[in-house]
């Protein structure tokens, strides 16, 4: 998917029951991600006056929701069988970890349907995001 501004929404999704520091951690791992595996979702630098680089920011806003568990692993069923969303599932496992290597290890271990999920961002058409995410409360 190359993202267009003017078509498509993205927004990540939080478990309401996560401590502050591991929510940031998953919203900011979700959107690391999101700017490396999504085309044309980062702009071009930009520079102030006084010629000061600015790297590129994200072309759309990038809402930040609160859901219970459940919601979030329903979520992520609903966008695997749709090929108009993108999901950046994060799990409860993924956090647990202290290197890449020991979540690899971790993750092939387990069946999807056993991997807890504390977080998912969601790509896709402005309509189908809204529709699924329109009823959610926004993190403060």
């Amino acid at each position: 998917m190359k993202f267009d501004a003017s078509q498509h929404r993205c927004t990540i999704i939080i478990d309401k029951d996560l401590p502050a520091g591991l929510a940031i951690n998953a919203a900011s791992v979700i959107g690391i991600s999101f700017g490396r595996t999504m085309e044309n979702l980062v702009g071009p630098d930009m520079q102030s006056l006084d010629a000061v680089n600015y790297p590129g920011v994200i072309y759309s806003p990038l809402p930040v929701l609160l859901a219970v568990g459940d919601t979030i692993q329903a979520l992520q069923h609903i966008a695997e069988e749709d090929a108009d969303i993108y999901a950046m599932p994060f799990s409860a496992l993924a956090q647990s970890c202290k290197t890449y290597k020991e979540y690899g290890e971790k993750i092939s271990s387990v069946s999807s349907d056993n991997i807890e999920l504390v977080a998912i961002g969601l790509i896709g058409p402005k309509k189908k995001i809204a529709k699924l995410t329109g009823n959610l409360p926004l993190y403060k």
